[in-house]
């Protein structure tokens, strides 16, 4: 029986790597650096918010921003991206993932620009605003997720579609690191204009007034990287797959890519015909559970473990700053300064623990394969995550400071040389193509509910009782996390080296498969 796949489609899997296949994955790439930026910067300004607007909330001591204030903050971040995963994957399947990307770029941008602005002075205004801007920039930043997955699935050639869905997501961590040195930037030039004492020598004058500009600042330049990533996004075409499959054009989509790659791509429309009807079928449907819905449930699964425990270190990170002399005690210095030594810190970690896991996952993916690189990290992450639970005690002193970075430090390498990047390429991989970038949202959802739990469900178990034995039986119960993540990356299967279409069964395989049986 002849293939039902398309010429098109496997003249593009097969294409050599061309510089074009480069500056496709660098509009992504950037825009999801850019999202990185808007969705992390805000952790480096958050004390500064609370001296600044609650200086008396707790007395005699810095001001810090109210619990309720704080839980506001943190929920605005986690809700926002998770909606927008859900309404920008879906419209990238309705609308196209180009015509999308470039407006949610465009929306990043105006929404960065308004973070920084204040509908008032007092504080409840001025959070009040930040808050209403902030839940529609991550709001649009969460849409971004499925968007720069599906283009750079969707252009790579076979071979190397695990490595640039991978550099496209390590481009998060560059964008955090770069958020980090905006602040460290900003807070430099505002304090050797504005010199000032400690809080323990004077607690007012420890809080500059200017400093009210610093974190405007930093929030606002968010809008320039989306911006210049928007004019790179308006002079692509929308992606082959998503031209011929669900726009049914395949003559356009031939004439677009015949002009960027140096390839033969021929009109095929009779073949179209019968390619769509073999593959018309909803989301919500029989036939859509029976081929992909194992796989839903296992990169929702994954995703979901993960993210559980990926954002439940930040138990431990709180310890290891001070202990390894990156921040002082609050009381030590002034805003500015607390400012500068918590974007230098969060830098720091992200250089040395996150971005070296992610760009170790670039260069072996397609050689040692998603499934067998997601049950190693979840595999060690245990192993790591039960030995800090079991010997917490003991490691969280100064004669133990470098074993207990270490643990922590490999810990976070393998969740990202592992399944905090290969649950992004999977759900990129494994579904069709009408549906792909909608079930990469579903996917990455419930990646966030996980980051919910470990937010709010973790830090309240933890405060209702014993903290160091709390926070011992977490850990534990994070290992669980991780072995039932392990164990349900088993519903998955790998996908270096296949056509999109063979993996999906757009090709006509999972039904030849089914006359066989």
């Amino acid at each position: 029986m002849a293939s039902n796949n398309l010429a098109i489609l496997e003249t593009l899997d097969t294409a050599d790597t061309q510089w074009y296949h480069d500056k496709s994955i660098l509009v992504p790439g950037m825009g999801f650096f850019t999202a990185a930026y808007n969705l992390f910067c805000l952790a480096n300004v958050s004390k500064l918010l609370g001296r600044l607007y609650y200086p008396e909330h707790v007395k005699g001591q810095p001001g810090r921003l109210p619990i309720d204030i704080n839980n506001a903050i943190q929920g605005v971040a986690l809700v926002g991206p998770l909606l927008g995963q859900l309404v920008f994957g879906w419209l990238g399947d309705k609308l196209g993932r180009i015509r999308m990307y470039g407006i949610n770029l465009l929306f990043m941008a105006v929404f960065a620009v308004c973070s920084g602005l204040s509908f008032g002075y007092s504080p409840k205004a001025v959070i009040g605003t930040l808050l209403f801007f902030r839940f529609w920039l991550l709001f649009v930043v969460g849409g971004n997720y499925p968007l720069s997955a599906t283009i750079a699935s969707e252009y790579a050639n076979k071979r190397s579609r695990g490595e640039f869905i991978a550099a496209v997501f390590a481009m998060q961590g560059t964008g955090i690191v770069f958020a980090g040195l905006v602040s460290m930037i900003v807070s430099h030039l505002f304090l050797n204009a504005n010199l000032a004492p400690s809080f323990d020598d004077d607690d007012l004058l420890s809080t500059q007034r200017n400093a009210d500009y610093a974190w405007r600042i930093v929030l606002m330049l968010g809008a320039l990287p989306a911006l210049l990533t928007y004019y790179r996004c308006i002079n692509m075409p929308e992606t082959a797959r998503y031209t011929t499959v669900i726009e049914g054009n395949a003559k356009q989509a031939a004439t677009d890519m015949g002009l960027v790659l140096d390839i033969d791509i021929q009109d095929e429309e009779a073949k179209l015909a019968i390619f769509k009807s073999n593959n018309n079928y909803p989301l919500l449907s029989r036939k859509f559970f029976e081929r992909h819905g194992l796989h839903l449930i296992g990169t929702t699964s994954t995703w979901f473990f993960l993210d559980i425990a990926f954002y439940s270190q930040n138990l431990t990170q709180k310890d290891i700053f001070p202990l390894m002399g990156l921040t002082h005690r609050a009381r030590e210095v002034n805003a500015l300064v607390e400012m500068f030594e918590i974007s230098r810190a969060m830098s720091l970690i992200t250089i040395f623990d996150v971005i070296l896991g992610y760009w170790f996952t670039v260069a072996l993916i397609d050689k040692l394969g998603r499934f067998n690189i997601q049950l190693m990290g979840f595999f060690m992450m245990s192993v790591f995550m039960f030995i800090m639970g079991i010997k917490y005690q003991d490691l969280k002193t100064n004669e133990n400071r470098w074993l207990y970075s270490g643990l922590y430090a490999l810990t976070f390498f393998f969740a990202n040389f592992g399944p905090h990047t290969t649950t992004f390429v999977l759900a990129a991989e494994l579904f069709p193509t009408r549906m792909r970038s909608t079930c990469h949202a579903i996917s990455g959802a419930s990646g966030k509910a996980g980051t919910i739990v470990a937010a709010f469900g973790i830090p309240k178990y933890i405060s209702s009782g014993d903290y160091m034995h709390k926070t011992k039986t977490t850990m534990v119960i994070l290992v669980v996390t991780n072995m039932l993540g392990f164990f349900c990356t088993f519903l998955l299967t790998e996908t270096k080296g296949r056509p999109l279409e063979e993996i999906s069964g757009e090709d006509g395989s999972k039904d030849k498969a089914d006359v066989q049986i």
